[in-house]
């Protein structure tokens, strides 16, 4: 089934601006200009020693300027500057419907041949994200064959219109770049809101679901409140519908397709906080016989602690789930970590 991304308005992320293309807007200097009179003025009359063929070169010289340079105009108008984003690690910025996507490709000599390329689905893909510290988990996932990848769908806070979106680059992957069928999702932070909303939908296409401090309920952040108007809806008609929105609510169709889940998440996270996030998923997921891992950052916030995007157990149940390495390979993909502590407030 074909996907359509409509063109849509990008929300200010909190902390961060959002960033669109440049517009193509230009003149073309290597033109001349000419004042011909041409606007509404008559070509003035020759004075005495100055010959009508002079004047008919001028105006003739005109038009074939105006000849060559509209149509050349129409066609550079017409041509969109492409999509610019600075990733982490060297990789591919394209449009996916009107949205920004990137590709971060494995090296040919890790890509195993005659196989669909394995994935992992980056979330959100906002401004400034993702970002150079979480270069040690992408670079593992390369050594092991695997892409990163991801699409801005603005700020969706995971509402249907975002999904569609994420649909459409799906599509894009799978049926035109010979991907995966089913990649590994990677919801940090707000992205838990958008991936887990899609996963629900289409559980049989995901691999597994890989979180950090990802946002599982609405009703913790942003708040129904907030929330509501992404949606199109009050704060009480959502409320009304959290049965169709809100993760937590929507673990049943992951849970039967046995979609397995690893989140790691701070104790002291007080802007994703863990009980009403992660811990509470983990619960509900369990009760519906589903299996998951929650490893607890003890001490640690809401914040960008190395320990977080050098998580070697993260990397191990991704590889595990898409691409699992042939023989004893962890020399390679893991050295030694040393980790530092960098809380910084705020949401990510």
């Amino acid at each position: 089934m074909a996907f359509k991304c409509s063109s849509r308005k990008l929300l200010q992320h909190p902390g961060r601006g959002t960033r669109n293309a440049p517009a193509m807007n230009q003149t073309h200097s290597n033109f001349p200009v000419h004042r011909t009179g041409l606007g509404g003025r008559g070509i003035a009359k020759p004075l005495n020693g100055v010959h009508h063929k002079s004047n008919f070169l001028g105006a003739l010289t005109v038009l074939l300027a105006l000849a060559v340079a509209l149509p050349l105009d129409r066609v550079w108008a017409a041509d969109p500057a492409k999509p610019q984003q600075d990733l982490p690690l060297p990789g591919e910025v394209f449009e996916v419907g009107g949205c920004r996507a990137f590709v971060i490709l494995p090296a040919v000599e890790n890509r195993r041949a005659n196989r669909p390329i394995p994935w992992v689905w980056y979330a959100p893909t906002l401004a400034g994200l993702p970002e150079a510290r979480e270069n040690w988990m992408f670079e593992r996932f390369l050594a092991a064959g695997i892409a990163v990848a991801g699409v801005d769908v603005g700020e969706s806070y995971g509402n249907p219109e975002g999904r569609a979106r994420f649909a459409a680059f799906y599509q894009e992957l799978t049926g035109r770049r010979g991907f995966s069928r089913k990649p590994c999702l990677l919801p940090r932070s707000r992205g838990g809101l958008m991936l887990y909303n899609w996963a629900a939908e289409h559980p049989d296409c995901v691999g597994g679901i890989a979180g950090i401090y990802p946002v599982c309920n609405l009703r913790s952040w942003p708040g129904l409140d907030k929330a509501c108007g992404a949606y199109g809806l009050t704060a009480a008609q959502l409320d009304g519908e959290l049965t169709k929105h809100n993760p937590i609510e929507r673990l049943a169709p992951l849970a039967k397709a046995g979609v397995p889940i690893f989140h790691i998440h701070g104790d002291k996270d007080d802007v994703v906080p863990l009980a009403d996030n992660s811990a509470l998923l983990a619960k509900r997921y369990r009760e519906l016989g589903g299996s998951m891992r929650l490893r607890i950052a003890p001490g640690q916030g809401h914040n960008v602690w190395d320990g977080f995007f050098q998580c070697r157990e993260l990397v191990e149940f991704v590889i595990a789930q898409i691409a699992p390495v042939d023989g004893p390979h962890g020399s390679v993909l893991f050295g030694p970590v040393q980790l530092r502590s960098q809380p910084l407030a705020g949401t990510k």
